[in-house]
């Protein structure tokens, strides 16, 4: 093989190892994102959330819990789960921060409650709207419910 083409192939060869490498370590961190899960829920919302299955909210509860169950019942898309320690985690109450992430992550939505124990947005107008409530359940537990109005 003549040494130019050589080069030329070590040096292509070693940019596609590079981009493979680079491509890999963006993919490393297969956490999923709470926000990506949030505006899917919300998006299934009009189709009374029939393409979401248990697994699509688990990961608004992830940053605060690792039991997080979910199910859509009487069109409702609801997710629960226990709290860890809320001091550890997020630096404070696990309601408190789901509804961070409501109000970051869908930042069109209405925030028009915001108590101790329940926080509530909707999107959209009165004749197509999204509720979105955070509420906590007893001391240790969290509930998200979507529903379309």
């Amino acid at each position: 093989m003549h040494p130019m083409i050589l080069k030329i192939s070590v040096g292509a060869s070693f940019c596609l190892v590079a981009a493979l490498s680079a491509e890999s370590a963006a993919h490393a961190d297969d956490t999923a994102s709470p926000c990506a899960a949030l505006k899917r829920i919300v998006a299934a919302a009009p189709q009374h959330f029939a393409a979401l299955g248990p697994d699509d909210g688990r990961a608004v509860a992830q940053p605060y819990g690792d039991d997080a169950h979910c199910a859509t019942t009487h069109g409702t898309y609801q997710c629960e789960w226990n709290t860890r320690n809320a001091n550890a985690d997020s630096g404070g109450n696990p309601l408190e921060g789901v509804g961070a992430d409501i109000a970051a992550c869908l930042p069109d939505a209405t925030h028009d409650l915001n108590s101790p124990g329940r926080q509530h947005f909707y999107l959209g107008t009165r004749a197509s709207r999204t509720e979105i409530t955070a509420q906590t359940e007893g001391a240790t537990r969290v509930r998200l419910s979507v529903s379309q109005q």
